[in-house]
């Protein structure tokens, strides 16, 4: 019973691998030829680490082998092509082995994936390498509105950019940590802020008095943790009376004005208008005929002005 037993797990497992070969060569392309012995690799900054890459002789004595690398933006480029490392990297890194990747010192700009692609008789394998360059945190840059309104929103911000991996945040009131869920604590039941350990932010959608202290954040990763100063924030009521104040007080000023320019005027402090001289009027009229004139009726005027 135990010999059966045996025998038909035997079975079953030659069948499957028949099946992976028969996909396989269907496609044209070799399951697990190409592989990695440091799927992830972490390295403190400024010193130097191994990219590991293998591949099975299927691919034949001509086989074509690509470095590549992407950042954390996207952003992809060579590091081996054409058979040769590209200039970005050739001055720190070497290879050996055949196909693995040595870099004598890795920056904070070095975090990111590295593909290992081989091709040859018309088969094609890949192997990611994910590279971690180790950056402590430096002082956060935190961000706290020193004046809040009663009932209105206030936004905290901290963020630090040097943390590799990205660092983790942490607010404090009063020397006191916030917890991420203010809900899940007795002491922190009528509170309503919302907390994000990612980016920082440490939100209250309507602030009350009982928000009112100093706070300050802290950035931390798996190399240490760093903190800002903290910085007092005072939540108040509005101040209507000071509003109506204000009003009556420019209200009495526009009225002060306003006499100002009267009494100016009645007094004749201001410039007055000239008033605009009219035009005389010209008015032509014919001359009367002088004595001694011909007496034949014809009638000869001389022309005259009169003003």
């Amino acid at each position: 019973m135990v010999g059966y037993t045996r025998t038909k797990q035997t079975d079953m497992l030659c069948w499957l691998v028949s099946v992976v070969l028969f996909v396989c060569a269907a496609t044209g392309v070799s399951a697990f030829t190409v592989s990695t012995s440091t799927p992830s690799v972490k390295v403190n900054e400024n010193q130097g680490g191994d990219l590991i890459c293998s591949y099975s002789a299927d691919f034949g004595s001509s086989a074509r082998l690509e470095w590549k690398f992407q950042d954390l933006t996207g952003t992809q480029t060579y590091v081996y092509f054409d058979g040769k490392l590209t200039t970005p990297y050739a001055d720190r890194v070497s290879l050996y082995g055949g196909s693995n990747l040595r870099f004598t010192k890795m920056t904070r700009r070095d975090t990111g994936t590295y593909d290992c692609e081989v091709s040859g008789n018309e088969k094609f394998g890949k192997a990611s390498v994910q590279v971690t360059v180790l950056v402590p945190p430096s002082p956060p840059l935190c961000r706290v509105p020193a004046r809040v309104t009663t009932g209105t929103k206030a936004l905290l911000l901290c963020s630090d950019v040097d943390g590799s991996p990205p660092p983790t945040y942490k607010w404090y009131k009063n020397g006191t940590p916030l917890p991420v869920d203010p809900g899940s604590m007795p002491a922190f039941q009528n509170f309503t802020y919302r907390l994000n350990t990612k980016n920082g932010n440490l939100d209250f959608p309507s602030a009350t008095k009982m928000d009112s202290g100093q706070y300050y954040c802290e950035a931390s990763n798996e190399l240490g943790s760093q903190s800002c100063k903290a910085i007092a924030m005072d939540v108040r009521d509005l101040n209507t009376g000071g509003i109506a104040a204000g009003i009556i007080v420019a209200l009495l000023l526009l009225v002060l004005l306003g006499v100002a320019i009267w009494y100016a005027h009645k007094k004749g402090y201001l410039p007055q208008k000239s008033k605009s001289k009219s035009k005389p009027n010209v008015v032509y009229q014919p001359s009367p005929l002088r004595s001694g004139d011909d007496g034949d009726g014809e009638f000869k005027p001389k022309s005259s002005f009169l003003v």
